[in-house]
């Protein structure tokens, strides 16, 4: 099976338009667009009932105290951990894309509703709140 991608290029650097965050012109990150990216597949298993889609980040601070703090630096020593930012399943099986932010186009106080998703899909809900505790815009 092959999976490709028109909103960015293996091996470059995400596109803010589809990062959670991004560098700010001020500090050190602000919010980025948060959509998904358009995504397609081809060369499919005969047999296939349905797709999953998982974004897996294998290199997250193992600890929030340091990131996006005045200041302060997440250190390059810290451990790194697995951090899953999108987990969608149940995509019909005669699907072959989807489009840029049809699943996710913001970020949204306390995190994407869910788990229901567009085309009868379903989606992992993120939690983000304790990481924005002191935000009231975020609590959703």
């Amino acid at each position: 099976m092959k999976l490709t991608s028109q909103s960015f290029t293996d091996g470059a650097r995400i596109p803010g338009e589809f990062a959670f965050c991004i560098p700010a012109d001020e500090g050190h990150v602000c919010l980025g667009g948060n959509r998904n990216p358009q995504l397609s597949w081809a060369d499919v298993p005969a047999g296939t009932k349905s797709f999953v889609l998982v974004c897996h980040d294998p290199d997250v601070p193992s600890q929030g105290d340091d990131v996006n703090q005045e200041g302060r630096t997440v250190p390059a020593s810290l451990p790194r951990v697995d951090f899953f930012h999108w987990v969608v399943v149940d995509l019909p099986a005669e699907l072959r894309a989807i489009d840029a932010g049809h699943f996710s186009a913001e970020v949204t106080p306390g995190g994407k509703p869910g788990p229901e998703a567009a085309l009868g899909a379903r989606h992992g809900v993120n939690d983000y709140t304790a990481w924005f505790a002191g935000d009231e815009a975020m609590k959703g």
